[in-house]
């Protein structure tokens, strides 16, 4: 039974994020700590006893596919009518579309708990968000007018389409075009993995679709961005005529059975009809508004379904007693939770959970201080601190949040690999995550070509400067916090001279650069949670020393980066050599080895 980690949540925004910053900017005036806390019970209420009770029934039943279209897992509708009639679809969007306006930040925290508690749930409301998010930037306004309102309301959904079956993540290869016909176009081309590409949850579904325009350039240029609805739209909002675009089959996968994953057709017989969105041509550079959405919200999945799987291996090794742990004990046997390895297997678990969250925290925080803060030179550090993280956060979390739903299994031992424990299910609905919305190469392409080569290493720069910052200012008065902080600011040493080997190898040869990005972007991944673990570990320890209440939680705290720093740390000075020295045996080892 999941549980929205509410304690963690309110601690990272209450304690290592505050209000202020948020203030300040004019849309969140209003924003405070005890809205957020209000928000969150809410969240919580509604994963628990709604989307929970629906999390093994979807993965056992999942979604159909019928010639008439898709239909959702049994509950499925009526839990997302539920969703929406609490508001939850407009919590992010702008009041002047019917939205409530809350910030980034409180979103992120909102859509972990959608997340932990039903991802297959989860991912319908994720595309609509950021289909919004790409029409409030680039739709003209009456089509922010025609179709924002009904989406914001969360009547209507919403999609992205990029993937051909040619062109997995090339999108210079797609084939879907895209024929003038008046005022508008019409599509021919098919579409795959499409997340809720079809579904029964509501009259309409919004596609925003790449396509080239017939005589356009080849390769990126030449793409332009096109919404095309299920169902067309009157001048007057109601819904016309069915548009020539359908659900031809669904993907049977390893994973999230109730999310339907799409092959769609555009145009079997006529073509569908797509509203040309801005300018031509510019339609890739428009889609990253909901691309970069997408990555923060599928990397704050990784962490969100590890944490579903550490709370479940936590109360497994409360309760299964197996062997004598080597420990002093009363009379009785103990469950494993007392084995030394189950332990290391559960600090692990929580210790990462709990610094992955607040990264990708942090990140939102700065996005939203990106948009809206009113002193220019402040967003634009903050846009900068929030793009750089954007791919740690999707390729770090994702690839942590596999390894954590492994160790889920381990803890379970033999019981772990039949799926009548459920121990199984969160292993598989989080495979997916290191692959779609970019792999993790193509997160760590772009930390190293985009975010570290294009400023040449500035807003890292930037960072480190903070962390180094924070690290010096921990009290001495805890010793195990004080060891935790000298432990990051080593691994710090080490993240710069791998940054500086990076930029020699961009300027040089880039190619060794990428042969050892994924490498470099983990060893920044495990810096940066350090930082975050220890200033939320020096919280802690001065609340223990003046005797605060909760203090099994507050000693966790101290507990997580004391482990982070001993057991996760070292590995960073061993990737700092990976960068160093290990682009040869990529580059030099022939394709024929293969």
């Amino acid at each position: 039974m999941y549980r929205a980690p509410l304690k963690d949540l309110r601690f990272v925004l209450h304690e290592l994020i505050g209000e202020a910053a948020l203030q300040a900017c004019p849309p969140h005036a209003e924003y405070s700590l005890e809205l957020a806390d209000a928000v969150l019970d809410e969240a919580a209420k509604f994963a628990e006893n709604v989307l929970d009770p629906l999390y093994k029934s979807g993965d056992r039943d999942g979604a159909r596919w019928t010639p008439d279209g898709v239909v959702g897992a049994p509950g499925f509708k009526s839990a997302y009518q539920q969703y929406v009639e609490g508001g939850w679809p407009a919590l992010r969007a702008a009041s002047r579309w019917g939205g409530q306006g809350m910030p980034t930040v409180l979103g992120t925290a909102v859509e972990e708990i959608w997340a932990g508690s039903n991802l297959a749930f989860k991912l319908c409301p994720m595309l609509t968000q950021g289909a919004i998010e790409a029409l409030e930037h680039y739709g003209s306004g009456a089509q922010q007018e025609k179709f924002l309102p009904k989406m914001v309301s969360g009547e209507w959904t919403g999609t992205m389409n990029l993937t051909e079956p040619q062109a997995g993540s090339d999108l210079a290869a797609i084939r879907t075009r895209a024929v003038a016909d008046g005022a508008n176009h019409r599509l021919f081309g098919q579409k795959i993995f499409i997340t809720y590409g079809d579904h029964d949850f509501t009259s309409n579904t919004i596609h925003l679709v790449l396509a080239r325009i017939d005589g356009a350039p080849a390769g990126v240029k030449g793409i332009s961005m096109f919404i095309v609805p299920k169902m067309l739209v009157n001048d007057d909002g109601t819904l016309g005529a069915r548009n020539d675009v359908h659900c031809i089959s669904i993907e049977h996968k390893l994973g999230i059975h109730a999310s339907p994953t799409c092959v769609m057709a555009f145009g079997q017989k006529d073509g569908a009809i797509g509203h040309l969105v801005g300018e031509a041509g510019r339609g890739l550079e428009y889609m990253f508004v909901m691309m970069n959405a997408a990555r923060l919200s599928v990397g704050l999945e990784g962490y969100a379904v590890a944490d579903r799987a550490y709370q479940q291996a936590a109360e497994w090794a409360r309760t299964r007693v197996q062997g004598k742990p080597p420990v002093a004990a009363p009379a009785g046997p103990l469950p494993i939770a007392h084995h030394p390895d189950v332990k290391r297997m559960l600090l692990t678990m929580k210790s990462q959970t709990e610094a992955l969250r607040a990264v990708a925290l942090h990140a939102a925080w700065q996005l939203d201080l990106g948009a809206h803060h009113p002193d220019a030179a402040a967003r634009a550090a903050a846009q900068a601190r929030g793009d750089l993280l954007i791919p740690l956060v999707k390729g770090c979390s994702t690839e942590a949040g596999i390894d954590l739903a492994s160790l889920g299994i381990q803890i379970h031992g033999g019981m772990g690999f039949v799926e009548e424990t459920g121990a199984a299910q969160p292993y598989r609905d989080v495979r997916i995550t290191t692959i779609y919305e970019g792999t993790t190469g193509i997160q760590s392409n772009d930390f190293v070509g985009r975010k570290i080569g294009r400023d040449r290493g500035a807003a890292l720069a930037a960072l480190v400067i903070e962390m180094r910052r924070d690290l010096a200012a921990v009290s001495a008065g805890d010793a195990t916090v004080a060891a935790a902080a000298a432990a990051t600011l080593e691994s710090i040493d080490a993240l710069e001279a791998a940054t500086r080997k990076i930029l020699e190898s961009l300027a040089s040869e880039p190619a060794r650069a990428l042969a050892v990005s994924v490498p470099f972007m983990r060893l920044a991944g495990h810096v940066v949670a350090g930082w975050q673990l220890v200033k939320a570990a020096d919280i802690a320890a001065r609340r223990l020393a003046a005797a605060a209440a909760d203090r099994d939680f507050l000693r966790g705290k101290v507990a997580s980066a004391a482990f982070h720093a001993t057991h996760v740390l070292p590995q960073a000075h061993a990737l700092a050599r990976v960068v160093e020295h290990g682009a040869n045996s990529v580059l030099g080892a022939d394709v024929a080895l293969f």
